[in-house]
């Protein structure tokens, strides 16, 4: 039988900096700080700075 796990898993939304609104979808323990990633973005085509926003429920 599996042990529960103490580490919290939430879904983190991680919205592109460049104003696109392209958006990519993680998962990630739970913890103080803010994700930030670079990421590809499409519209763009190049790589930018992902940012963490507030998720849904």
């Amino acid at each position: 039988m599996a042990g529960k796990s103490k580490a919290r898993v939430v879904i983190a939304r991680l919205l592109s900096t460049a104003g696109t609104g392209y958006m990519y979808t993680t998962r990630r323990t739970r913890v103080a700080d803010k994700l930030t990633m670079m990421k590809y973005d499409p519209k763009v085509r190049k790589h930018v700075l992902f940012k963490e926003t507030k998720g849904s429920k």
